[in-house]
């Protein structure tokens, strides 16, 4: 019975890693290819531009008989399987094709079936319920003009037809008014010979298109004859033949979409080597001032965010233009309110780096007010700003809110699976499921760990495990970083022990023993140590800080403690191990344990000189340096910038918990740092004192973030960098709504991450 249940498993096992890897060959083949949905819609307005040459015949006949050869089965032209609430899309493209053909004459059967469509799907012209595509009101009632120039009696209610002329007529006023030239002239093949064509000319691009949009070039062509324009409209039928998309070029913002899918979902490390490949090119057509990047909003975003989270140097002042509400407002994204470039806008403000970035700033203020007051389902990006997002986290959350619909609406239905797709999904369970599972094996033994080394015995002490566990797993997702993750977690046990013990565990007399201990290090445990207590403490600080040392000497080809010591305590001279880091860790905690015992009140510099020492985040990130990859020389390990790295995360720590553990430990008689601005003589009140080190902790965090992305004369190795980040926002997650562990939420973070496997079948 139990074999067969194996098998079972097993096989189902097989069977998801065979659909993973050919989900992997098909992603990494579309980092090669932008694939996008070929527009009826457009292409209808592509095959209505007359020849010059003899104007009673199409410039493009092939275009009008894709058209003949493409209408679907209900007599519909647009997207195929689309979403019921995409009809006015459909009505839309259905209604451009029936002009089309009826304007060449051509068709007769088809345009019957189109209105036959139409007249079925009418109810729909004005329901609100639909998707409502841009500029829908301008362009049907466009289209129904020029169907009554040709004598097409279109089967819509006359009392639709009249509200979709009331709403052109208002949009075509506030147009008029100033408020956004842009989308009227993204919509000018809706205005007809009434359009100020020569003035719409000046949104012309490089290229020779109006907006990337193949419908609005074509119909500018067809009253202007401009040679740019029809140079595009052939480049882009060379391209994808008889037919076009209803945006083109999109190569660099789709590619842009893939990664930020592929780090989104958590499987960005199977494809470093075309998201390099991206990256560099996109960088190229920034630093060359590519229109593709910086004439559409979401692009220029998402550029920025992406590469300046990878390193690259890129300046803010490309987003100066949009620091302003109002002038997002005068945009054809701000005309019709476009969520996804607010969002898109709102992401990369987060990536500040000075203090004095008054550009991502504003952005940034603007932005998350309009997402709040306009946009719930933007819910998530709020909630969980980037310096508190945990990697595998945010993987999981967004691999369950995951939608494989590729479309995205324009002027009409646009598909890429660039953009979105199946295949992303299937790796996305199948590499969460697998790590879950290396995940709960580690963590099993861990509690072997804790049980061998008598941990759980220490009843002062808060057990921990799974969230010292957890902040590793979260941050150190890969499976070959399994090492790293044990250090990690055992050192976060060890922390949380010591500190207990510091506070509330050990006597006077022990705390002096435990330091004597370490100090002398090559002890007799039976002879030497005051109390069981200490012996447990110190046996596995022994034991772990060995263990430790050993494997970071297989990691790295040789005896690398000393540095860590050095670079932890900042001392000249080297040691032969880890212990010298948790000499100056329980030092710092004598320190304040002596405070308290005298009822000493130290100067605001002299609590974070040690405090952010006595946080205790030394003994857990410095030794897994080494064991995430890069071999590091001295000179990194020893260099001003590791060491302002351990400060600025130290420092955001101390402070972090110090607001959050306020109230508690004001009770308790402890000092803080929110406490010692209370205490500096000034009156200082104490809403004043925590907003003055929250201005701290954010100056302190711009830092850090500025230090982890710089390239340029940066020595240490980005994967080492990213350690401090990542614990960073290990403590922003933790000490976002509350004093560390405590709330519901954190419990329900853990067990997505460790226990619970996603069902691919119930997303």
């Amino acid at each position: 019975m139990d074999f067969g249940i194996k098998s079972a498993k097993q096989s189902s096992s097989c069977v998801a890693i065979v659909l993973a890897e050919g989900s992997r060959e098909r992603i990494s083949d579309m980092f090669n290819k932008v694939e996008l949905s070929l527009s009826s819609y457009d292409t209808a307005w592509v095959a209505m531009v007359p020849s010059p040459c003899s104007p009673q015949n199409p410039h493009f006949p092939k275009s009008l008989s894709w058209l003949m050869n493409n209408q679907s089965f209900d007599g519909s032209w647009g997207l195929p399987d689309r979403h019921p609430l995409l009809i006015k899309d459909a009505l839309l493209s259905t209604l451009a094709c029936v002009l089309a053909l009826k304007l060449w004459g051509v068709g007769e059967r088809q345009i019957t079936k189109g209105l036959e469509y139409i007249a079925s799907n009418s109810a729909s012209v004005t329901d609100d319920r639909q998707h409502t595509p841009i500029g829908f009101n301008i362009l049907l009632s466009g289209m129904i003009e020029q169907a009554d120039c040709l004598n097409l009696n279109l089967p819509l209610r006359p009392a639709d037809v009249d509200s979709v002329s009331y709403k052109r007529n208002l949009e075509v006023k506030r147009g008029l008014s100033g408020i956004s030239g842009r989308y009227l002239s993204y919509v000018a093949e809706g205005m007809g010979s009434s359009a100020d064509w020569e003035m719409i000319m000046k949104y012309q691009r490089k290229n020779g298109s109006l907006f990337n949009s193949p419908s609005t070039t074509a119909a500018a062509l067809t009253h202007l004859q401009n040679a740019s324009c029809l140079h595009y409209l052939e480049s882009v039928l060379e391209k994808f033949g008889d037919a076009v998309p209803t945006i083109y070029p999109l190569e660099i913002y789709a590619r842009l979409c893939m990664i930020e899918n592929l780090e989104r979902l958590g499987i960005d490390c199977h494809f470093r080597k075309e998201i390099i490949h991206v990256l560099d090119d996109t960088y190229r057509c920034w630093l060359q001032g590519e229109e593709e990047i910086f004439l559409d909003i979401a692009t220029t975003a998402m550029a920025f965010r992406i590469l300046r989270s990878h390193g690259y140097d890129v300046s803010s002042d490309a987003l100066s233009q949009f620091a302003e509400e109002d002038y997002f407002g005068n945009t054809l994204e701000g005309y019709v309110k476009d969520a996804g470039s607010v969002l898109e806008l709102y992401r990369a403000s987060q990536l500040i780096i000075n203090d004095d970035d008054i550009v991502l700033d504003k952005i940034n203020s603007w932005t998350s007010d309009f997402l709040e007051r306009v946009y719930t389902l933007v819910d998530d990006a709020l909630r969980f700003p980037l310096y508190a997002n945990l990697e595998r986290v945010v993987n999981r959350r967004n691999i369950e809110l995951y939608n494989i619909d590729s479309t995205r609406v324009l002027k009409c239905g646009l598909r890429s699976y660039n953009f979105c797709n199946k295949d992303f999904l299937n790796l996305a369970v199948n590499d969460f499921n697998n790590c879950q599972a290396i995940y709960q094996e580690e963590l099993e033994y861990l509690a072997r760990w804790v049980k061998e080394k008598r941990l759980d015995k220490l009843k002062f002490a808060r057990q921990k495990l799974a969230y010292c566990y957890f902040s590793a797993a979260a941050t150190l997702s890969p499976p070959l970083l399994s090492e790293a993750r044990i250090s990690w977690a055992k050192n976060g046990v060890l922390t949380t022990l010591v500190d207990d013990f510091f506070d509330v565990g050990g006597s006077a007399k022990e705390l002096e023993n435990l330091i004597q201990l370490v100090k002398k290090w090559n002890v007799n445990l039976s002879a030497d140590c005051c109390s069981e207590q200490v012996q447990i403490i110190f046996s596995a600080l022994h034991s772990t800080i060995s263990e430790i040392g050993d494997k970071a000497v297989t990691w790295q080809g040789r005896n690398v403690t000393g540095h860590v010591a050095q670079i932890c305590t900042f001392c000249s001279y080297f040691t032969p191990d880890f212990s010298l880091q948790w000499l100056e860790l329980l030092e710092s905690m004598m320190v304040e344990a002596e405070w308290a015992r005298k009822k000493a009140i130290p100067t605001m510099d002299e609590y974070m000189a040690n405090g952010f020492v006595s946080f205790a985040l030394g003994p857990i990130v410095l030794p897994t340096l080494y064991l995430v990859g890069p071999k590091l020389l001295e000179k990194q390990v020893e260099s001003l910038e590791n060491r302002n790295l351990f400060r600025l995360m130290s420092t955001c720590g101390r402070l972090l918990n110090d607001m959050q553990g306020f109230k508690r430990e004001f009770k308790e008689g402890k000092l803080n740092a929110v406490t010692l601005q209370m205490l500096d003589g000034s009156g200082t009140s104490e809403k004043e004192a925590t907003e003055r080190i929250t201005g701290i902790i954010t100056g302190k965090r711009r830092e850090l973030l500025k230090l982890v992305l710089q390239e340029k004369d940066s020595i240490v190795p980005r994967a080492c960098k990213d350690l401090f980040w990542n614990m960073s926002t290990v403590l922003h997650f933790f000490y976002m709504d509350d004093d560390g562990f405590t709330s519901d939420e954190k419990t329900s973070a853990v067990k997505a991450l460790l226990d619970q496997p996603i069902t691919l079948n119930e997303l």
